[in-house]
Order: structure tokens, then C-alpha cells, then sequence
């Protein structure tokens, strides 16, 4: 094998980590504006006078595009290329973004969430293929555990930043604002050079990638691991989009906050998920360093997520807003730590061949729950006013993603040995 030219790496020093800041920045523009509509109900609101079922169709609309779009963001990428892919992605997403201020009607809204979900659907693949476009070896899982912070730091800022621009400016421009951002992040991504070819081409005699993709999917189909992750995604992912789209509504609701004083809790509750997530890593991976099993590692984390989000009713009797923010916080902080020990599971189970479409597999179903959760709140809400269904759901969620998981996957250890069943 010919030895890489030292100037080649060298070169990729210098600039992986520009490329690296570039995918992260890439992610925050996406959650902000995806999340900016929810912090905007209450002017929208006013303005249009929406109903909270209008308000679901409408959120409902960016969560089926975005479950239709998943598998073809991926393919699309790959055709077209990186360079142009990622560019052609958040350039059509930030129009989206932008057209949101355009628009005046309950379909107009809709139609608008719709166009945002099918090109947002490319970040993702986009992110995940510049990583390992720049990255290799370890270096590799350093940058996509970095990459997956973005998403937690976006739904912090988001709350910081568009009610400030709302209330300075109007709801249109938070909309246009935070969409022409993408435009700049364009000028960055031209401007960062084409990456060195850090790998040297393998010879494989593989199947063609089609075919050994369709006979990957067939087999996960009947493996029961699978709908492990599956199962666990379908009966949590809801809680996330419950409170991302309808959190900011429910702070609105029953602490009487109006669009500038929902900036400090919002942010609050999305920086305790962060925490969630760093904790759920951390936790399992001292575990594993104490000699427990791959088992308790993985399932010791959920129990304490289940336990955490089992309070979050109480929200509706929570005598202040702050017992509210440390209520919701620990429910999204107790989501992300679930989120991690899954997507830790997967790769338990699975090789690094198959865990992205394992992944995959799972998110379609987690996207389907977040869909059905946000209809349904809107069709609650229309009905009685009162959040409590939703959120006795939300705190019982953990508790069966766990059961379904040992259901399943009753000893991990022995399902990754191939010993059980």
C-alpha cells in the first residue's frame, strides 16, 4: 500500500476542523429554524387567530415531510455530491425559512413546514458524509459526537434569539433573519477548499451497494434487535417533538409568559437535555469501566431516565415557573439520556455496516410517534384545553421504551454473542 503524502495530512490539520465547524454551525441554522414557528404561536397566533388544531396541521406538516424525505436525502446527497448536496440543501431549507414571513394562511403556513422538512431532511446525511469525508480513523467518533451537540446548542439558542428579533423587529423578520443566515454559512462552505482523498480506494468484491442494501433491510426486518430500537424510538421520540413544538405553548398557557419571557425557560429545559445527553454517555461508560455488563450499562441509564420523567404531570400543579422549567427540563434531560443509551444499543448489536440503517430503521418510527404526538395534541387541546394527557404520556414513555427493550433484548450481552435466542 502507498504511504499517504505527509503534506496531504497535513493539509486536512489544517482545515478538518473548519469543515468540522461548518457541519456543526450547519446543524444549529437547522434546529433554528425548525423550532423558531413554536416560539412565534403566540404572535402567529393573535395575528391569524389559529386554533391549536390549526397550529398541529401546520407542525404536523414539517414531521410527515420529514419521515418521507429521510431515505431520499441520503440518495440524493450521495448523487449529486457532497459539495453541492449540502449547499443545495441548506440554501432550500433557508428559503423555506425565509418564506414563512410570505405567507398568511393556515395552508400557506402548512405548505411552507412542508418545503422546511423535505430539505432539512438532507442535513443529516450531509452532516455524517463531511465528517468522514475529512475525518479517519478515531478522529472520526470524535467529530460525530461533537457534530451531535449541535442540535441540544441549537434548541438553546433558538429561544435567545428569535423572540429577541420578534419583539425588536416583528415575527417576520425573526423569520427572515434566521433563514438569511444559511446564506452566509454558503459563503463558508464554497470558501472551504475540497478535502484530500485521506483514504486510499479498498478493493472490495461486495454486491452491488442496491442489492446488499435491500438484503440488509430483509434481514433486519426479521431481527427482533431491530424492533428493539425501533420499538424504544416509536414509544420515546414523541416526548421531543411533544416539547419542541407545543413546550413553548404550554410555558404560554400556564405560566401566562408572552413571547420575549418564554426565551429564559425554553432555553433552560433544551441546556437540562444537553445535560441529559453528556450524562447518559458518561454514566453508561463508567459502568463499563467497573466491570458491569454491557446489560446493566445500557439499562441502568434508562431506569433512571424512566424514574426522572415520571414527575413531569405535576407540571400542572407546579406552584412557580421555575418548578415548571425543572419539571420539563428533567423529562428532556431524561430523553436524551434514554437517546444516547439507544443509539449506544444499536451499536452494541450491530456491525458498523448495518447501524446506519439500523438507525435509520428506528428514526422512521420515532418520526411517526413525534407525528401522531403532535396531531394528537392539537386535537386535545381543541377538545378540553388541558395538557395533562400529554403529559401523563410523556412521563410514562421511558418506562415502556425500558420494558419493551427487555422485552426483546432481555440480556444484552447474550444478543450481541448471538447466544440469546
Amino acid at each position: 500500500m502507498a504511504r499517504q503524502d505527509p503534506r496531504t495530512y497535513a493539509a486536512s490539520d489544517r482545515l478538518r476542523w473548519a469543515a468540522l465547524a461548518l457541519v456543526f454551525a450547519a446543524a444549529m441554522i437547522n434546529y433554528i429554524d425548525r423550532q423558531a414557528i413554536a416560539l412565534l404561536k403566540p404572535m402567529l397566533e393573535d395575528e391569524f387567530g389559529w386554533t391549536d388544531l390549526d397550529y398541529a396541521h401546520i407542525v404536523s406538516g414539517f414531521q410527515l415531510a420529514t419521515v418521507c424525505s429521510i431515505m431520499a436525502a441520503g440518495w440524493f446527497v450521495d448523487r449529486v455530491g457532497l459539495r453541492w448536496g449540502y449547499a443545495i440543501g441548506v440554501g432550500a431549507w433557508s428559503l423555506a425559512g425565509i418564506a414563512h414571513a410570505f405567507v398568511t394562511t393556515v395552508a400557506g403556513f402548512i405548505g411552507v413546514r412542508i418545503a422546511l422538512g423535505v430539505t432539512e431532511a438532507v442535513g443529516t446525511p450531509a452532516a455524517v458524509k463531511t465528517v468522514a469525508t475529512w475525518f479517519r480513523g478515531g478522529d472520526r467518533s470524535l467529530a460525530l459526537g461533537i457534530m451531535n451537540t449541535a442540535p441540544n446548542i441549537g434548541a438553546v439558542a433558538t429561544p435567545l434569539v428569535v423572540p429577541a428579533i420578534a419583539v425588536a423587529f416583528g415575527w417576520k423578520m425573526a423569520f427572515v433573519i434566521t433563514g438569511a443566515v444559511g446564506f452566509i454559512w454558503l459563503a463558508f462552505w464554497f470558501f472551504l477548499p475540497r478535502p484530500p482523498k485521506l483514504d486510499p480506494p479498498i478493493a472490495s468484491a461486495a454486491p452491488p451497494a442496491t442489492k446488499r442494501r435491500l438484503n440488509d433491510f430483509v434481514q433486519i426486518l426479521t431481527d427482533r434487535r431491530a424492533w428493539a430500537i425501533a420499538a424504544a424510538k416509536f414509544l420515546t421520540d414523541f416526548v421531543w417533538a411533544f416539547l419542541l413544538f407545543w413546550g413553548p405553548d404550554l410555558f404560554h398557557k400556564r405560566f401566562g409568559l408572552d413571547t420575549a419571557e418564554l426565551a429564559l425557560p425554553v432555553a433552560a429545559i433544551f441546556l437540562m437535555a444537553a445535560c441529559g445527553s453528556l450524562f447518559g454517555g458518561w454514566l453508561s461508560t463508567r459502568l463499563m469501566i467497573k466491570g458491569r455488563s454491557l446489560n446493566a450499562s445500557r439499562k441502568i441509564p434508562m431506569l433512571l431516565s424512566a424514574l426522572a420523567a415520571l414527575p413531569v404531570p405535576l407540571v400542572m400543579l407546579a406552584p412557580n415557573l421555575w418548578v415548571g422549567v425543572l419539571l420539563l427540563g428533567l423529562t428532556l434531560a431524561a430523553h436524551q439520556c434514554f437517546s444516547a443509551n439507544v443509539f449506544g444499543l444499536a451499536t452494541d448489536l450491530f456491525s458498523p455496516a448495518r447501524v446506519g440503517l439500523v438507525v435509520g430503521f428506528g428514526a422512521t418510527f420515532g418520526n411517526l410517534s413525534g407525528l401522531g404526538m403532535l396531531e394528537l395534541t392539537g386535537f386535545v387541546l381543541h377538545g378540553t384545553g388541558s395538557y395533562l394527557p400529554m403529559l401523563l404520556m410523556c412521563g410514562a414513555a421511558y418506562a415502556f421504551g425500558l420494558l419493551a427493550i427487555s422485552l426483546l433484548v432481555p440480556n444484552i450481552d447474550r444478543a450481541r454473542d448471538g447466544t440469546d435466542g
